[in-house]
């Protein structure tokens, strides 16, 4: 079915300036609302490592639901790839992160721009690659379910946020919303 690899392979290259764009805007747009509750769903209501892997996933969500239009019939196993995309993006950038501040003992502005960037690209390239596999249509499906799951965790621990040191805004030492 991957019956147009080089028309995949510009929306993959595409997505990757999209994540980093929309992803680097909904940074602030949580500000920008007055701390409206139903921005901070899909927005960092905080400055903890949790609330910034949103930036990643909203802005990829948003660009996987106008590309799937375009290339369902040209990929193989969007969902999937999707799903390990975004997965890969987030582990990514959390080892990233705590690797680098656990050495500097300080968090670097242009390390984490970097850090989220490079996220971006490992999402999209791991995207691509498994868009050429063969698969069942079950696993794909397997990767909606996950993608879906991975944003309902999001919105909940926005809300509902455990007490553990991802969760922890560095400045206010507070949680959540």
């Amino acid at each position: 079915m991957f019956n147009d690899y080089t028309k995949v392979k510009r929306w993959e290259l595409w997505g990757i300036l999209w994540i980093i764009i929309v992803g680097s805007l909904l940074h602030f747009t949580y500000e920008w609302s007055g701390k409206s509750s139903i921005v901070g769903v899909f927005s960092p209501v905080n400055e903890s490592v949790w609330e910034h892997l949103k930036l990643g996933y909203f802005s990829l969500l948003v660009f996987s639901i106008i590309e799937y239009w375009f290339i369902k019939n040209k990929a193989n196993n969007f969902f999937i790839a999707k799903a390990i995309g975004i997965i890969s993006m987030e582990v990514f950038i959390v080892i990233a992160f705590y690797l680098y501040t656990w050495i500097t003992k300080n968090p670097i502005l242009f390390m984490d721009i970097g850090i989220f960037v490079l996220g971006a690209i490992i999402c999209q390239l791991i995207s691509l690659k498994i868009m050429k596999l063969r698969a069942s249509k079950t696993v794909n499906n397997l990767g909606l379910i996950v993608f879906i799951l991975i944003g309902c965790l999001f919105i909940l621990f926005t809300f509902y946020t455990p007490e553990l040191p991802i969760f922890m805004d560095p400045k206010t030492k507070k949680y959540g919303i």
